[in-house]
């Protein structure tokens, strides 16, 4: 009775065990998942940003940084290196190699602990796109099942492409494409034997044989995969050693490369592309994006602003530099540097940094004045002038005594002569004439999207706008009048090749053609006689200087027929720079970057302005210069024919000798009542009379 009790509770024991386990089995399977959801599996692939030229700008991803390819752009010698380490056996089972298990189970059970596994590649991708990494009965089980369902329904080939497509080989790199492009720069289908050998060997333990942290582990393991395709007479031995003894270029560079070119740019650009197409797909999606940076203008702009902050940053007491490229026909933004450091801060100078552009807002100013008939030689006052004004954040007393850069005043001056040497009187009066609201729409319609507070200080530049705007801006006056928005993307590709967006933006006149050229031809002198002098490139080009109030912030905007390019300088914390203007730094950093920007370009002039005239007038009168007429008060200037003076200087004529030659020509406003040698100028009355 004894041994039956004990064989029966074996028996029930067994059934017991059987029970279960078959419970487990059948749980495992109703609980798989689908293995035809590989069919429209797309695994996480990283979006790629290009240059303007095709080569790769930067990867976007998160956890995984992947590109996808077909079997037939991965070499078969790195193909077979992969099958010869990974699963010898692959093109015999049928998902689970049973021999293979045997083996390894005889090897770790020799050796006391596990030095093989069994896995085939079928399991490995199941478990990678399926299931979880746990060791664990249940999970091995599963991923057994799932093997045996892969190889029913795709074949080797389809197994293969998608493992190579979904293995990990360290540095957050997945599949065999992305591996190939950061070891070696190249593409997976260009893989030299030892190349493709070193890639296989990492697969059992990425980052511990990584060559980038250990070349000595890494070509170790290179050589047991040779041996491997030795043993399994995929290569010869001569083979081996031949591809062992080739040394391998490594490109290091290529962990930091990724993303490292223009950073600023991209960071604003990735913001731009998950606003429109979502985390997802920007950072899983594998789209690929042809963006308008130009990688030559932009190394030459990260290299110049590099070179001016180490050489003259403390000298000038100067932390931050901006510069931005356009293209002003086409909007596109071939290059931006947006501040010193993107490592220490992130934050834009050129596109998120509102900072008042001082004079370099006077352009708008007079464009208005031009566009509302005034000519270049238009002869504007220069004279201590105090204005009364509604009071404001600048002139919280309600009055305003406005200085020059140099302390000085210069007494009658032209138009083209005051924005040349950016005089602050005659743009200040010249607002006063065209209007507040005027010159606030004239702005508005180049390319100005800030907010402009209605002043007669904003004359002078003081309303806070971007450098990308400025820039955008002076494109306007590059094209002869017309406007197309900045752009930074050119097109946009899915992952199945679709076009998903192309950039088609068209100018936009906004601007007069003559009034345009007018002014071109106006600013060409700050690069010849003016502000600008150390700008000057050797080709034709038209600038203008910028300083706020205390040397807080410069400027220099500047522009040829084909690029237009603009630099800021300043601190973060709004202290005042030392000389930064007299030592002409940002027309220095500006031609500088522009004598490499313009190598590969023809030189071109500007459409050349019509309707003007020549006159040699006296600037004291504003008249026909006459004989008699002081040589220093005698300048050539251009009218439209509408203004060009035909009397004589009546200041001058040899029966007068007693006359000043300081005497206003035309006061525009009216001195005041009481006879101080200051005009006071009543902004609210102006306002009624030129609005």
């Amino acid at each position: 009775m004894g041994n039956s009790n004990k064989i029966k509770g074996l028996i029930i024991a067994f059934l017991i065990v059987i029970a279960v386990i078959s419970g487990l089995v059948v749980q495992i399977i109703v609980q798989l998942p689908n293995v035809e959801e590989i069919s429209n599996y797309n695994p996480s692939e990283s979006t790629v940003l290009y240059a303007s030229d095709n080569n790769v700008l930067a990867r976007l991803h998160k956890e995984e940084n992947r590109r996808v390819v077909p079997l037939s752009k991965i070499s078969p010698i790195l193909q077979q290196a992969v099958v010869a380490i990974e699963d010898e056996r692959f093109y015999k089972h049928a998902g689970v190699d049973f021999f293979g298990i045997g083996r390894a189970f005889t090897k770790n059970l020799l050796r006391g602990r596990i030095v093989q596994g069994a896995s085939t590649i079928t399991q490995q991708l199941a478990r990678n796109i399926f299931l979880t990494h746990q060791k664990t009965l249940t999970r091995k089980l599963a991923e057994a099942f799932l093997a045996f369902q892969i190889e029913r329904r795709f074949s080797k080939e389809e197994i293969l492409e998608l493992y190579l497509n979904q293995i990990y080989f360290g540095h957050n790199c997945y599949g065999v494409e992305s591996a190939s492009q950061l070891y070696f720069d190249k593409h997976a289908d260009e893989l030299t034997l030892g190349e493709a050998t070193m890639l296989a060997g990492l697969i059992e333990g990425p980052e511990l044989f990584s060559p980038y942290k250990n070349q000595t582990l890494a070509l170790r393991q290179q050589r047991i995969v040779l041996q491997k395709m030795i043993d399994l007479r995929m290569i010869n031995k001569e083979t081996a050693v031949e591809a062992a003894q080739t040394p391998i270029k490594l490109y290091p560079n290529n962990i930091k490369r990724l993303g490292n070119m223009a950073p600023y740019f991209i960071s604003d650009l990735m913001k731009d592309l998950v606003d429109k197409y979502g985390e997802e797909v920007v950072y899983k999606g594998g789209l690929k994006v042809t963006t308008t940076i130009d990688p030559n203008m932009q190394a030459a702009a990260e290299r110049v602003v590099e070179n001016f902050m180490a050489a003259e940053g403390k000298k000038y007491n100067f932390s931050q530099i901006a510069l931005v490229a356009i293209d002003p026909r086409t909007g596109q933004i071939k290059a931006m540097v947006g501040g010193a450091d993107f490592k220490e801060s992130q934050f834009n100078h050129a596109t998120q940094a509102k900072r008042p552009p001082g004079s370099s807002f006077k352009p708008f100013v007079y464009t208005a004045a031009v566009n509302r008939g005034m000519s270049p030689g238009t002869i504007l006052s220069d004279r201590p002038t105090t204005f009364k004004v509604t009071p404001n954040r600048w002139n919280p007393q309600g009055t305003w005594k406005p200085m020059n850069f140099d302390r000085k005043f210069h007494g009658n001056v032209t138009m083209r002569t005051a924005l040349e040497r950016s005089y602050n009187l005659p743009a200040i009066k010249t607002l006063e004439m065209v209007g507040i609201n005027a010159v606030i729409n004239m702005a508005h319609r180049m390319g100005i999207e800030s907010d402009i507070e209605p002043a007669m200080a904003i004359a002078l530049g003081v309303s806070d706008v971007t450098l990308l705007e400025m820039t955008s801006a002076y494109g306007v006056l590059a094209t002869g009048g017309m406007r197309t928005p900045p752009v930074s993307i050119i097109k946009v590709v899915d992952r199945n090749k679709k076009t998903i967006f192309e950039d088609k933006s068209e100018g936009k006149r906004v601007l007069d053609e003559n009034t345009a050229a007018v002014m071109v031809d106006m600013m060409k002198g700050v690069l010849t006689r003016g502000t600008g002098v150390q700008g000057q490139i050797g080709r034709p080009a038209a600038a203008k200087t910028g300083t706020s109030q205390d040397m807080k912030d410069a400027w220099f905007i500047g522009f040829t027929p084909q690029l237009v390019a603009g630099v800021w300088v300043g601190n973060d914390d709004n202290r005042p720079m030392q000389r930064v203007a007299e030592v002409s730094v940002c027309p220095r950093i500006w031609k500088e970057f522009m004598k490499v920007a313009m190598q590969n370009y023809p030189v071109e002039d500007f459409v050349r302005p019509a309707g003007l005239v020549p006159v040699r007038i006296c600037l004291s009168s504003g008249m026909v210069a006459n004989e008699y007429c002081p040589s220093d008060k005698v300048a050539t200037e251009y009218f439209f024919k509408k203004d060009a003076p035909i009397s004589n200087c009546y200041i001058h004529p040899k029966e007068r000798p007693d006359v000043d030659d300081d005497e206003p020509v035309m006061e525009f406003i009216p001195d005041n009542e009481e006879g101080n040698e200051e005009p006071v100028y009543d902004e609210n009355d102006r306002d009624k009379v030129w609005y």
